[in-house]
């Protein structure tokens, strides 16, 4: 039977709960960089190895984000949204009453299973809101990674220095209930299913390729950058993920479809990811360096974590805006300019960083021409996918969109650390000026590719899986009947 048309949830109503949801994810990834160094103090561990806390929470989301994708397409998204939001407030709690660096990051580990919240959002917009809506609001989605990765900054500055790190992952544990409860009770299941099975060797694969190099990239500055163990690490990271490609084109149900992968626009689409996702992660680590040191550095400004997060902020606010902007231009010129003007964005505000970044006005200016490009690219990408792939492969193939996002994020993380680390100087433990305007350089560097890879970004040949205009409306409506039949998941 199919549903009451009053009982359908209007878009809006829906398109707050998945904000939440999104958020919650969004905000876990950079809260923590505030803390890096009280958290090294407290669990008497180095800054190296403190630094798995973020890169094991980037891998794992990098590992299960395409399989709960797969999961939100075989059983149903809202299912496997509640249930990703589930362990990641799990994953929260256990990091909150952990006390040693094993139990952090195991809970951190947990809490990176919950990088399935975006696509699961995706595909519950595209099955459920009308399609004039859908564009703009998987903007506003993907925008909300940009957003709460700066809001982070913020809210971790904030309470690092007025209490302590265990309340961050008590408030990633809360806003994972609100949403988990807000999805169950507000946001209806999809019948849309496609049958098939989870590709668990292919997870256990790629999880071995992609945690390699990232292992030699965070060792690199203790071991050397040309030591046999960095590059037999990077290089055994690359033959493993081009044995896990051979892998899933023979496999019968693969983690990923590698024809559909291979297809040029989503092809090209995922490479801009990598490198617009390298840029962001590369300001995150650098600017809170710079407002927090010492004046006595000749670079810093001698902020606390608070000022750090606060200079960090009015970009994060620019990043809401720009997300249902690039949607918008998106939908009269196609979403491949907004992501090109993005990367070009990004990598002009990385290079005013690099080479002016004297005050804290300049800052807080030149952050937000990278963050209103971090904003107009992010919002562009899952488009772009949704465009490229049929409407049973959505929840797949964004997934995978958003494992290179957190490919390039982590390598952004590990190689702007990397840097810094190896221009510290000995007698007051800071890096050099010159060391943070090349990390700055560097990721203005691969953001300007990322603006070449946008524009030879091919057209996508058009699905049209949806419905009628005027049923799809019914479908996300309180007012006329649903779009589709059958019972509720």
């Amino acid at each position: 039977m199919p549903a009451a048309a009053h009982d359908r949830p209007h878009p809006m109503r829906s398109l707050l709960i998945l904000s939440i949801a999104a958020l919650s994810y969004a905000l876990a990834q950079t809260t923590l960089i505030p803390a890096l160094g009280t958290l090294s103090e407290d669990l008497h561990t180095s800054t190296s190895s403190v630094a798995w806390v973020l890169t094991a929470y980037l891998v794992a989301a990098a590992v299960f984000t395409p399989v709960m994708g797969r999961l939100g397409d075989m059983f149903g998204k809202r299912r496997m949204l509640v249930i990703a939001l589930a362990v990641f407030g799990v994953g929260s709690i256990i990091s909150a009453l952990g006390t040693s660096l094993e139990v952090i990051v195991a809970g951190r580990v947990l809490q990176g299973i919950g990088g399935g919240i975006f696509p699961l959002c995706f595909g519950i917009i595209r099955d459920e809101f009308p399609r004039e809506r859908v564009s703009g609001s998987i903007g506003l989605i993907s925008a909300t990674a940009g957003i709460g990765g700066g809001a982070g900054l913020v809210i971790g500055g904030l309470i690092i220095d007025n209490a302590s790190y265990h309340l961050i992952f008590w408030l990633g544990a809360a806003m994972a209930g609100l949403a988990a409860i807000s999805t169950m009770l507000f946001i209806h299941e999809s019948p849309l299913r496609t049958p098939g099975r989870v590709d668990i060797r292919g997870a256990l694969v790629l999880g071995l390729g992609l945690i390699m190099p990232l292992l030699g990239v965070s060792q690199a500055n203790s071991w050397g950058w040309t030591d046999p163990r960095v590059l037999g690490l990077v290089a055994a990271g690359a033959v493993v993920l081009a044995l896990w490609v051979k892998l899933q084109r023979r496999t019968e149900q693969p983690l990923a479809d590698i024809d559909a992968l291979s297809k040029p626009p989503v092809l090209v689409t995922n490479l801009t990811t990598v490198l617009v996702g390298f840029g962001m992660f590369n300001s995150f680590i650098l600017i809170p360096e710079i407002a927090q040191a010492p004046t006595s550095s000749g670079y810093g400004f001698g902020v606390d974590a608070t000022g750090a997060g606060l200079i960090m902020l009015p970009g994060a606010l620019t990043m809401l805006v720009a997300g249902p902007l690039s949607g918008s231009l998106g939908n009269r010129v196609g979403n491949k300019i907004p992501l090109a003007i993005g990367s070009l964005l990004s990598s002009l505000g990385l290079v005013l960083l690099a080479v002016d970044h004297g005050s804290q006005l300049s800052l807080i200016l030149y952050n937000v021409i990278l963050s209103l490009g971090i904003g107009f690219a992010f919002a562009a990408m899952p488009n772009l996918i949704v465009e490229a792939v049929p409407q049973a492969q959505t929840g797949e193939a964004t997934g995978f969109n958003a494992l290179v996002r957190s490919v390039g994020s982590s390598l952004g993380t590990q190689v702007a650390a990397a840097i810094v680390a190896g221009t510290v100087v000995t007698s007051t433990g800071l890096p050099t000026d010159d060391g943070l305007t090349t990390a700055f350089l560097v990721g203005a560097g691969v953001t300007a590719v990322a603006t070449v890879a946008a524009l030879l970004i091919p057209r996508a040949k058009q699905h049209h899986e949806h419905l009628p205009i005027g049923e799809e409306i019914g479908a996300a409506s309180p007012l006329g009947e649903p779009a589709y039949g059958g019972t509720q998941a």
